[in-house]
């Protein structure tokens, strides 16, 4: 979907200016928030792309306005009450009105949060067909806005580039957001040109690195790709 979170090469949003020796939280309630993320999302009820959809999925004005974790709270908001494990009365009142629900896995504990953490959940999957691509073949990226989740770049759809690596197989976050399965696929690196996403007026030197799944891609001009 096109959200406001896929900002890249837009212009009209002010400058990036990055704080020098940022501390990862800057005040305690974004540690909690964290947790709570992490914790709820080891319940078993959705995967990390059903995840990063809801917080995608708020309306550009909110999303826009709010910050970095207050996206990843009103994301969890969404997913607790979209698997009915909160209540919108309960997301309001900030507790629990009603017994709790049993959940699908049992809840994290606090010492287990190291080893479950550096264990992570793994995405890729065995082939089940050659890739369609190999390294150095030109490709271009589909046009494309589809109304779900998709890991395509808006300024990357439609353009022409180059396979700079087979990654593998995994699986397609565009499914699995919305709870249609797996659907493992080819993932590859792609190199494009500045100028072939920027246009003329991009520096020459520039070039831009995506990882893109390869329903994203379909055969490319190499004379474009290679311009």
């Amino acid at each position: 979907m096109n959200g406001a979170q896929d900002l890249g090469g837009m212009q009209g949003f002010g400058p990036v200016a990055p704080q020098p020796d940022e501390p990862p939280f800057h005040a305690d309630w974004e540690r909690r928030a964290l947790a709570v993320t992490l914790a709820a999302g080891a319940l078993g009820h959705w995967s990390i792309d059903e995840g990063r959809h809801a917080r995608e999925s708020l309306h550009p004005a909110e999303y826009l306005s709010s910050s970095y974790f207050e996206i990843w709270l009103k994301g969890l908001a969404a997913l607790l009450a979209r698997h009915g494990l909160a209540s919108p009365a309960e997301l309001a009142a900030a507790r629990a009105l009603e017994p709790a629900l049993p959940t699908r896995r049992p809840k994290l504990a606090a010492d287990a949060v190291a080893s479950a953490l550096a264990r992570g959940a793994p995405y890729a999957r065995e082939a089940s067909a050659p890739a369609r691509f190999t390294e150095g073949e030109a490709v271009r990226t589909v046009n494309a806005h589809p109304t779900g989740h998709t890991r395509l770049p808006r300024y990357a759809r439609g353009r022409a580039g180059v396979v700079e690596r087979v990654q593998g197989v995994f699986v397609l976050p565009d499914a699995q957001a919305h709870g249609l399965g797996e659907q493992p696929c080819w993932l590859y690196t792609v190199r494009f040109e500045g100028r072939e996403l920027w246009g003329a007026d991009a520096d020459a030197a520039l070039s831009v690195s995506i990882d893109a799944f390869e329903p994203y891609l379909e055969q490319g001009s190499p004379e474009r790709a290679a311009s």
